[in-house]
């Protein structure tokens, strides 16, 4: 219960912090270089990502095929997959803070540090019932003898 609490305090911060702060670095980038270039910059800035996203995407959709041609798990390119999913979404979101988180975790020199921070996090969430002994996956184990005629 607790735990929830606390996500829930961090998602509203979130929600309520992220588009505050937006705001505050486009009237501050705003006054520096003017209405007019933000907007362009904001403009070149979709671009930009765009093209990255679909060059880093294309890529990972590659080693995601290289993978499972060569009969491996393609872990690491599923985790690659869905950080570029994950910071293609922060670049839709208008703004210079959500576009240069999302540019981090695109790239391929930072994304390592990220796909370490998925696996722990998923790491986390998945949890082994090894507690009851004399349980299987699908019930309780009966013990016994394969034959094979």
């Amino acid at each position: 219960m607790r735990r929830r609490r606390l996500v829930a305090l961090v998602l509203v911060a979130l929600f309520i912090g992220m588009p505050l702060l937006e705001i505050y670095v486009l009237v501050q980038v705003g006054q520096v270089i003017g209405a007019w270039w933000t907007i362009l910059l904001l403009l070149l800035d979709s671009i930009l990502g765009t093209m990255l996203i679909r060059h880093e995407g294309s890529r990972a959709w590659r080693a995601l095929r290289e993978a499972l041609g060569s009969g491996r798990m393609p872990a690491r390119e599923l985790a690659d997959g869905a950080l570029i999913l994950v910071g293609g979404t922060l670049m839709l979101a208008p703004g210079f803070v959500t576009d240069a988180f999302g540019v981090l975790v695109i790239l391929p020199i930072t994304r390592p540090v990220f796909r370490r921070l998925l696996a722990a996090l998923v790491a986390r969430r998945v949890v082994l019932d090894v507690t009851r002994p004399g349980r299987g996956p699908e019930g309780p184990v009966v013990r016994g003898e394969v034959v094979d005629e």
